[in-house]
């Protein structure tokens, strides 16, 4: 899983630029470098899922899992601040759980890549409390605050450039 995620930083690394338009296909990559070798089905789910913790229940067919992605394309596309649209795409597509496993993971690098794309340190979130996480998550997924999730991602953001770049 590791290499995984050092790949597919080194795939955004290469080509910061890719994430000027994001579409499907791009998280779909992304997806794929991450799931390599461990033994989850690539590409959009075809049947439902759930969300431990939570009775939100996540879009349940491969048709309407690609419209909200395409509208989550267009609505961070709309966007020109890297930091908007990096929460915004952490957040929804952990929200729309396109695939059967790996969507935060997923979310996260995508986030990294527009972060990474407008100059700015990509986040690790090492320092975040599992549970705090998932806690944020489920306010955002139960009642549409992303409040939490985005002072997590402010914190997270101030953890990386003290302890990366300042430390």
């Amino acid at each position: 899983m590791l290499l995984n995620h050092k790949d597919a930083l080194n795939y955004i690394a290469e080509e910061p630029q890719m994430v000027n338009t994001i579409r499907i296909s791009i998280i779909e990559d992304i997806h794929s470098i991450l799931i390599k070798d461990l033994g989850v089905d690539k590409n959009i789910r075809t049947r439902p899922v759930g969300v431990t913790g939570t009775t939100y229940t996540p879009p349940d067919n491969e048709f309407q899992i690609r419209e909200y992605l395409q509208r989550m394309c267009d609505v961070v596309n709309a966007h020109k601040n890297g930091f908007e649209k990096a929460l915004l795409t952490i957040a929804m597509i952990s929200y729309i759980q396109p695939f059967g496993d790996g969507n935060k993971r997923t979310g996260r690098i995508m986030g990294n890549a527009f972060l990474m794309a407008d100059n700015n340190c990509p986040l690790s979130y090492r320092s975040v409390i599992s549970l705090d996480y998932k806690k944020a998550m489920l306010v955002f997924y139960e009642q549409n605050n992303i409040q939490p999730f985005k002072e997590l991602f402010i914190k997270q953001y101030e953890f990386a450039v003290n302890n990366y770049f300042l430390g």
